[in-house]
């Protein structure tokens, strides 16, 4: 396979560098050098943006950086031996065994496959054994390709006896399957590993490999024989409901390679345990799902649940928020004290005096309105049900509902969902006789749940956090001024900071859980900060968009495709549409993206423009009533801000030059 490999791809015992970045930056300059790659700094810059979600070392003394970059123009295999071992993240120390896989953005399912077959063989230790002693590159070149010239050999189950064991020595059977984002080494490394420890455990093992060079689906004669399953996956499991009811063990993919050994442990105990973690039934996604919670802390497992709670409440904001939106456009801002009397009054067969228009609105107002109520239930039921699965949601709704009419408001959504949660799982791990295990679930865990967490609301919790929801809520309506504006400026700054991840959706979820408690009339203030968070939301991807057109030359021909994207993405609120950009650039991209939000946030906070939308951008305009002209100043201001100062920093900040360096490297 001289195609993917060549002598000029291979160092031998040479220093490359301290850390991972030097390795890796050395053999994206290698493969650009041997005409494979555009650009080294682009291919580096994708590599280590793979690096930084999953580290890519793994037991044995290897690494395998790997990516997909639209600088890759063929498919490339890149090997450095080296001299002085460079952490890349394994457990059991440095790597001195590195290959960089590189593939192009559209590569063919034949390349994916030889590149997956090379990340599988090196979890075979005569291989590995046979890259440290070989002399030159040509060897080194030549093992490579007969590795990847044999026939494929798919991680699958062992053959099946020709007869069946008795019963008291039957092999327990598992099946697994794994996953990673790029779908290229670590899905196919930890099946392997999966595969090979199983073997040694005496146990029939078979694994779906969910990569980028296709999956073959698991027979479901070997899923309904199976005793447990593994997803060691990074991302979402492809039709997950075929397994459900099956034990599980959900981990990241990275230790499907780290500890196969004790995963398989780990799933026959939960094979033999009736209160272990099943899969669900239904389509849920494995964000929305609960880990191994064995595994997870608690600031993991809350964050998740919080992040759950807010996904499942969004529907009802979003629909409630636009329907009195709509009410208003149609009715008037009266509408909100005569929106009852039309609807018990008078029908569309008995129109009020103030027509049908009205009327209508009085009817999308009231729909919003009941949507709305549900917001803080929402939140509640469904933190408990990311901690508990089902049994979870009757509790946590009902705490939910328990802190609206104390006036506890969404923190106190948020504390009785998560005690809810927690008491559900808690009773949910009890051992009960078998003929009460069928009552658990939909008898049980939702009475005993709702009454611990309902009764510590109603008798030590909802009080106080009532109280303290209505200092918050008189802080948020007192603010005007530089407090407004620092507070916008505050918001935007964590909306761009990570464009979608953690502190984005923190800033987020305070915006949307505010919204029940706001009014146009008599509290303005969390619709003000709602409008502030979707603005900036909404700069970093136009921005990124503008100066992709003021200045193509400054991007990437992959980015300025991106930009075209970005200009609908940052119009409809999507800030991720600027992720491709912060992924290469991000010492460039992100400090000029947060600049633009900030001051976006701000000006909006000091503009007291509403927004009774959670989402949608632009298209939502008649959710901002008479102020949403302020709305695209402000956009548009922060947008301005953040393209000129990306394009100052990538014509006059420049990264510092590696290549004399690397060539020093690549002559000794």
């Amino acid at each position: 396979m001289s195609d993917l490999i060549e002598t000029r791809l291979v160092t031998l015992d040479a220093h490359l560098g301290s850390t991972s970045t030097d390795v890796i930056k050395y053999l994206a300059q290698q493969i650009t050098q041997a005409g494979r790659a555009a650009s080294a700094a682009e291919l580096a810059e994708h590599a280590l943006a793979r690096e930084a979600k999953t580290a890519t070392g793994v037991p044995g003394g290897i690494a395998i950086p790997h990516c997909r970059s639209a600088a890759v123009t063929v498919p490339t295999l890149a090997m450095a031996r080296l001299g002085t071992p460079v952490d890349f993240g394994a457990k059991d120390g440095p790597a001195d065994l590195v290959f960089f896989i590189a593939a192009p953005e559209g590569a063919d399912k034949e390349h994916l496959k030889l590149l997956s077959k090379l990340a599988r063989a090196l979890v075979k230790k005569p291989f590995t054994a046979a890259l440290r002693a070989a002399r030159s590159n040509e060897e080194i070149v030549a093992l490579v390709s007969e590795v990847l010239s044999d026939a494929p050999a798919a991680p699958a189950a062992p053959p099946a006896p020709p007869a069946p064991a008795p019963a008291a020595t039957a092999r327990p059977k598992i099946v697994a399957v794994t996953a990673c984002p790029t779908g290229i080494a670590h899905t196919y490394m930890a099946a392997d590993s999966l595969a090979q420890a199983a073997e040694e455990l005496g146990i029939d093992f078979a694994v779906e490999t969910q990569g980028s060079s296709g999956s073959k689906p698991l027979d479901p004669a070997l899923i309904t024989q199976a005793d447990a399953v593994i997803f060691a996956v990074d991302v979402d499991v492809r039709d997950q409901s075929r397994f459900a009811g099956k034990p599980v063990i959900q981990v990241p993919v990275k230790r499907g390679v780290d500890e196969p050994e004790k995963l398989l442990k780990d799933a026959l105990a939960a094979a033999k345990d009736p209160a272990a973690r099943k899969v669900p039934a239904g389509n849920e996604t494995a964000s929305e799902r609960s880990t191994d919670s064995a595994s997870e802390g608690f600031g993991a497992g809350l964050k998740r649940a919080l992040l759950t709670g807010v996904s499942y409440m969004i529907p009802f904001v979003a629909g409630g928020g636009l329907l009195i939106a709509l009410g208003f456009l149609l009715g008037g801002y009266a509408i909100t004290d005569a929106a009852d009397q039309y609807l018990t009054e008078n029908t569309l067969f008995n129109l009020p005096e103030a027509g049908f228009l009205v009327y209508l609105g009085a009817v999308a107002f009231k729909i919003g309105g009941l949507s709305m109520g549900f917001l803080v239930p929402a939140l509640g039921g469904y933190i408990a049900y990311a901690y508990a699965d089902r049994p979870g949601i009757a509790p946590g709704f009902t705490a939910g509902a328990v802190a609206g009419f104390m006036g506890a408001g969404f923190i106190g959504g948020i504390v009785g969902g998560v005690i809810a949660g927690l008491a559900c799982r808690w009773i949910n791990s009890w051992t009960v006789p078998r003929w009460l295990r069928g009552l658990m679930p939909v008898v049980i865990v939702p009475l005993l749940g709702s009454i611990i967490a309902s009764g510590l609301m109603f008798l030590f919790l909802g009080g106080p956090i009532a109280q303290l929801t209505e200092a918050l809520n008189g802080w948020l309506a007192g603010m005007s001024g530089t407090a407004a504006a620092i507070l916008g400026l505050v918001l935007g700054l964590m909306m761009a900071i990570d464009l979608g991840g953690p502190i984005n959706k923190v800033a987020y979820s305070f915006a949307v859980a505010g919204l029940g408690a706001g009014s146009v009339a008599e509290n303005p203030a969390p619709l003000m900060i709602m409008a502030a968070v979707m603005a900036a939301g909404m700069v970093p991807p136009l921005a990124m968009a503008l100066a992709t057109a003021v200045s193509p030359k400054l991007f990437t021909g992959a980015e300025r495709e991106n930009g075209k994207a970005a200009w609908l993405l940052g119009a409809a609120f999507i800030s991720e549409g600027a992720i491709p950009f912060a992924a290469a650039d991000p010492l460039r991209v992100i400090p000029a993206s947060m600049v633009g939000a900030g001051v976006t946030g701000s000006l909006i906070m000091s503009f007291d423009v509403l927004s009774q939308a959670p989402h949608g951008g632009i298209f939502v305009f008649f959710a901002m009533d008479s102020t949403w002209p302020m709305f695209l100043v402000a956009t548009v201001i922060g947008t301005l801000v953040s393209a000129a100062l990306v394009i100052i920093l990538k014509k006059y900040v420049r990264k510092a030059p590696a290549r004399a360096a690397e060539e020093a490297k690549a002559a000794a």
